[in-house]
């Protein structure tokens, strides 16, 4: 068995923001839901002037008070910050269902994007252009403990890209991402929606890396940068929100150190403390300064970014501490991996070859397709991590079996491989739905195997 690698392909593009990103280091605020709720808004906020009201819905404010969208965004910009989150982070279907608002997520969005723009064309200038970039969270289901699937994320989020584009938005940020199928998901919902739209626009891609050293359902951020390598959509990748600037510091340098496109890294104002009963965030600017600076200076990070917590003075210090430099150049190591949700291996051994575990494999393995065939899926499981444990770097996954519905076999098999097996799989298939089916489960980078072009698929 062989298997070609081809590096994937980066190619930097021609849009006004990047061209300009390559030059300078930018300014990017994005605490409106911390900056809302400092102002302990109240039920008539959330009233539009036709009296229709969804309280504590932050993107309803763009119909009932995008007045004090308007304030929150200026306060930003008057400091020199470049670009400001429009308030669009949970307007996708799922999140706004729970104010049963989600047949208006194209609307609500393209309302965001037409709120912050009026602010943003305020203060930009042809020598000094601000842009407003199009805040996409991740929603309260992570597809990949089966909450929700693939295809519904890319169909939800889809909407969301379209009207945030419609609206006039500058940049698509997927952010605070905490689950790797989702964000891959949403990465496609932005690629449909541009192609959609006819709009090309930088797309950013951030992950979330908890206080534990990995997003929230275990990836560390070389899996989380194999990932999103690969992905030709993505134009930034970054880290944001969940802790402040010090608990980044590793997971800026590793960044730094293998991406091959701009860095952009958002920390919070620190790790929240409880005070007088509020979640109080505690990280004076001349940290957050200072941090940003070492960020900038020493690792080469382009884009000076702030989350939850962080405030205009913030910002106001950062420009005054660091300046607006021509971004460092990073020599950066690229290897080419494959990744599980955990973890990533490299192609490329230093002391070995690539070990492929070949025994979860219906075809060469008795022992699997015996397994296969009763449905045992904690039995293949096991079959899985033995492998793993005898030092495979990646396992292969084969279901084809004459008379047995190859797709619901590889959504059994690979539903509970992606969460237990912590090493890479191998999707080893001949047939087109299968793989599709293998790959919209897995949230981590997997090699695929036995496709052909005989057919001329």
């Amino acid at each position: 068995m062989v298997y070609a690698v081809i590096p994937p392909m980066y190619r930097p593009r021609d849009l006004p923001l990047l061209n300009r990103l390559r030059d300078q280091v930018l300014y990017a605020a994005g605490p409106i839901g911390s900056t809302l709720l400092s102002l302990n808004l109240g039920p008539e906020a959330y009233v539009a002037p036709d009296g229709e009201s969804h309280e504590g819905c932050p993107e309803w404010l763009n119909v009932a008070s995008p007045h004090i969208l308007e304030g929150i965004y200026a306060s930003f910009y008057e400091v020199g910050v470049d670009a400001v989150d429009s308030c669009s982070f949970g307007a996708n279907p799922v999140v706004l269902a729970e104010f049963g608002l989600a047949d208006r997520t194209r609307e609500l969005n393209r309302l965001a994007a037409q709120v912050i723009g009026r602010v943003r064309d305020r203060y930009s200038t042809p020598e000094w252009p601000r842009y407003s970039f199009g805040t996409v969270g991740p929603g309260t289901r992570l597809p990949s403990l089966g909450h929700i699937t693939y295809d519904e994320i890319r169909e939800g989020w889809r909407e969301q890209c379209i009207g945030l584009l419609e609206g006039g938005i500058d940049v698509l940020k997927i952010e605070t991402c905490q689950d790797l199928l989702q964000t891959k998901a949403a990465l496609a919902a932005a690629a449909d929606a541009m192609e959609i739209t006819g709009r090309r626009v930088p797309v950013i891609a951030s992950v979330t890396i908890e206080s534990t050293g990995t997003m929230l359902l275990g990836s560390d951020i070389a899996a989380a940068l194999a990932t999103l390598e690969p992905l030709d959509v993505v134009d930034i990748v970054g880290i944001n929100c969940a802790t402040g600037p010090e608990q980044m510091v590793e997971h800026v340098r590793y960044l730094a150190q293998h991406s091959r496109r701009p860095v952009f890294i958002g920390p919070n104002a620190g790790l929240p403390e409880v005070i007088d009963g509020r979640a109080c965030y505690t990280l004076s600017p001349e940290e957050f300064a200072r941090y940003q600076k070492i960020f900038v200076e020493e690792f080469g990070t382009s884009i000076v970014a702030g989350c939850c917590g962080t405030t205009p003075a913030m910002f106001a210090e950062a420009i005054r501490v660091i300046g607006r430099p021509r971004p460092k150049e990073r020599p950066t190591r690229y290897e080419p991996a494959a990744a599980s949700l955990y973890t990533a291996v490299p192609i490329k051994q230093d002391t070995s070859f690539l070990v492929v575990g070949e025994r979860t494999n219906a075809t060469g393995s008795r022992a699997f397709r015996d397994l296969l065939l009763a449905e045992d899926v904690d039995g293949m499981v096991a079959l899985a991590r033995e492998q793993a444990a005898e030092g495979a770097h990646v396992i292969d996954v084969m279901v084809d079996y004459v008379g047995r519905d190859g797709p619901a076999d590889m959504h059994r098999v690979v539903s509970a491989f992606r969460t237990q097996v912590a090493v890479p799989l191998v999707f080893d298939s001949t047939e087109v739905a299968v793989i599709e089916t293998a790959l919209k489960l897995y949230g981590g980078r997997a090699i695929v195997n036995s496709i052909n072009l005989e057919d001329g698929e």
